[in-house]
């Protein structure tokens, strides 16, 4: 399982030291430095039923600096993914693939089903 998370982000240290709580073992990524691929953006979005904006930090900066709430209904899917792979600070974290499921952001709820616990 890979876990991408930025280091000055609250919301990813909770997710890693929930995921350490549990004993689960990860690969942990600084999604700046090394944002998702496109075939891992593709296998989230498929985990996300198809809502490719499930994958932006709408909240970010950078989001609203590129006026991508504007944009993004009009882009492709390979163009968002191309963004979004060329760019860690567009993507929602903490962003976790596993083998069978694949998470954005932290919900306690969402990751205790995910984890099934």
């Amino acid at each position: 399982m890979t876990v991408y998370t930025y280091a000055n982000c609250s919301t990813c240290r909770d997710a890693v030291k929930w995921l350490h709580a549990l004993g689960v073992s990860f690969v942990e990524k600084p999604i700046r430095e090394t944002p998702p691929s496109v075939a891992e953006l593709q296998r989230m979005l498929g985990h996300q039923n198809g809502r490719l904006r499930r994958l932006f930090n709408t909240s970010g900066q950078e989001y609203r600096a590129l006026g991508l709430a504007d944009k993004l209904p009009a882009m492709t899917e390979a163009e968002a993914l191309v963004l979004l792979a060329g760019n860690g600070r567009l993507v929602k974290r903490p962003f976790v693939l596993g083998d069978t499921f694949g998470l954005v952001g932290f919900d306690q709820t969402e990751w205790e089903v995910a984890f099934d616990r």
